[in-house]
């Protein structure tokens, strides 16, 4: 039972700081003072998917989701989250939006 009480822990600690790392990509004239993108709703954040990293807005309840967590390990495997630009979802956009469509 400890072993599940570790894995919970970690896993909250590394949404954490995707959660953190997407709301601090930089103070722009379109980010408030506490460095978060003004059109993004507050519950929400911004993820970049496909070739072209179209921009798509999800909701926070997304990274409970096993499915949704299964695209964060691609995205840290694949591109790692330090870096500035922006979480980007390594997957063809069809593939995002089939997937988010099920999870709203």
């Amino acid at each position: 039972m400890a072993i599940r009480k570790s894995n919970k822990t970690s896993q909250t600690t590394v949404l954490k700081q995707i959660l953190k790392r997407c709301s601090s990509l930089g103070k722009k004239n379109d980010y408030d003072h506490d460095a978060l993108p003004l059109d993004v709703p507050k519950g929400h954040f911004a993820v970049y998917v496909g070739e072209n990293r179209s921009r798509y807005i999800v909701p926070i309840s997304f990274l409970t989701h096993p499915q949704f967590q299964s695209l964060l390990r691609q995205a840290e495997e694949e591109f790692g989250f330090d870096h500035d630009m922006g979480l980007t979802i390594p997957c063809q956009e069809v593939v995002f939006r089939s997937l988010t469509s099920t999870l709203r």
